[in-house]
């Protein structure tokens, strides 16, 4: 796709994710077309106030951190690095390439080291003490982002934003603006959020968990499942030579309506504001969109509000699903991992993902993908919406010189 009198797309040279869809390209392309994830699975004495629900867990072995990062030990980052080690080739040549200097880190989260924290106070309730390996530091949103810096020898700018469900869409926002300015020449962008008692309990105060398989757009729809994963890219102004698909990212648009501290505005007016300003950001009209990964957490407020935005600005000729049943509602992370699933799509061609929607809801307005389809050269929108209304939209393609 290439549009006229567009500025340069941002490339993506490299794509690593790691999810309740499993870490490796044959396990994500195989669950993403058959639209089945075992790890989606039944979770006990999560819940203080008793009971079961369903998340997107992270079943595979995750990597040990090299010995002089052990300070930086966590589950959040030992994920992270499950991710990062399928693009640190690409990584080092960037940074052999440009310096250490010109090399950003920007990442999304809203856990961060969180469930550790827990183990640590109840092992201090227990025995009177932290364990010797725990630190606060840990627990800090900015904890992954100095520890990927450290990783990597990289000296460029890094930070970690955190805006609750867009915080891993925002890092693309960020980056572009980097890359922009001419501060840096690459900059490794993403998420990482891990399933903690916190969160988990937090959402099952605000009734918005499901105790079955989330069903987003679905009549019966009543809650979230949530989910852990990784995912990071690397970008540049620049295609990466040795790709023969040069998959971009085209276009960004943000909003924060600031409604209501937790439900979005009924009408989806911040919603409707970041996708059109995705679509100017990547001089792109509707009709170039061939597929929307919605945000869809399944529930009643969320979907209806962005089906109500989706209809608006697209009508109903465009194919919609949302992929939460197959990864959870990865929370930080969710922007970066359904990039991820969009740049599995663009990369491997693969069908769009279906929805297996039971009985859709009256209150929804869109084409949800119910059958075997494709992209056909269109283009992705991906959309995240957040706490406060702080909302995100990303737009990805394959660029043709």
């Amino acid at each position: 796709m290439k549009q006229t009198n567009s500025p340069t797309p941002i490339f993506i040279h490299a794509c690593g994710f790691h999810s309740a869809l499993g870490n490796t390209p044959a396990s994500i392309q195989q669950r993403l077309s058959l639209r089945d994830c075992p790890s989606m699975e039944h979770a006990e004495g999560l819940l203080n106030a008793g009971g079961a629900t369903i998340v997107g867990k992270v079943t595979d072995t995750l990597p040990s951190l090299p010995p002089h990062l052990l300070h930086y030990d966590s589950r959040n980052n030992r994920l992270a690095l499950s991710a990062l080690q399928q693009i640190e080739v690409n990584v080092r040549e960037a940074i052999a390439q440009y310096g250490s200097e010109r090399v950003a880190v920007i990442v999304g989260t809203s856990t961060s080291g969180i469930s550790d924290g827990e183990a640590a106070y109840t092992a201090k309730l227990a025995n009177g003490e932290f364990p010797s390996h725990f630190h606060y530091s840990k627990q800090e949103l900015g904890n992954c982002s100095d520890f990927i810096a450290d990783y990597f020898d990289i000296s460029g700018p890094c930070y970690a934003i955190s805006t609750a469900c867009s915080s891993s869409g925002r890092v693309f926002l960020s980056a572009k603006r980097l890359l922009k300015s001419g501060l840096v020449d690459a900059v490794i962008v993403g998420g990482v959020d891990t399933l903690c008692a916190l969160t988990l309990n937090g959402f099952n105060s605000l009734e918005a968990l499901s105790e079955q398989l989330c069903r987003p757009f679905d009549e019966n729809r009543n809650g979230i499942n949530i989910g852990e994963s990784a995912a990071f890219m690397l970008l540049s102004k620049t295609p990466s030579p040795a790709s023969q698909r040069h998959i971009a990212l085209l276009g960004v648009g943000d909003s924060s309506d600031a409604h209501h501290i937790s439900a979005p505005h009924p009408d989806g007016n911040g919603a409707e504001q970041a996708m059109q300003k995705a679509l100017t950001d990547a001089h792109l009209t509707a009709e170039d969109i061939g597929y929307i990964n919605a945000h869809g957490t399944a529930t009643p407020l969320n979907d209806r509000m962005e089906s109500k935005a989706i209809a608006r600005v697209f009508g109903q000729s465009v194919p919609v699903s949302s992929t939460k049943p197959l990864t959870g509602h990865t929370l930080g992370a969710a922007s970066a991992t359904e990039a991820a699933i969009a740049w599995y799509i663009l990369n491997y061609d693969l069908l769009l993902p279906k929805q297996h929607c039971q009985n859709k809801a009256n209150d929804i307005e869109i084409n949800l993908v119910e059958t075997d389809l494709t992209l056909n050269g269109g283009a992705i929108l991906s959309n995240s919406f957040a706490f406060g209304g702080n909302n995100i939209s990303l737009i990805f393609g394959v660029w043709n010189d």
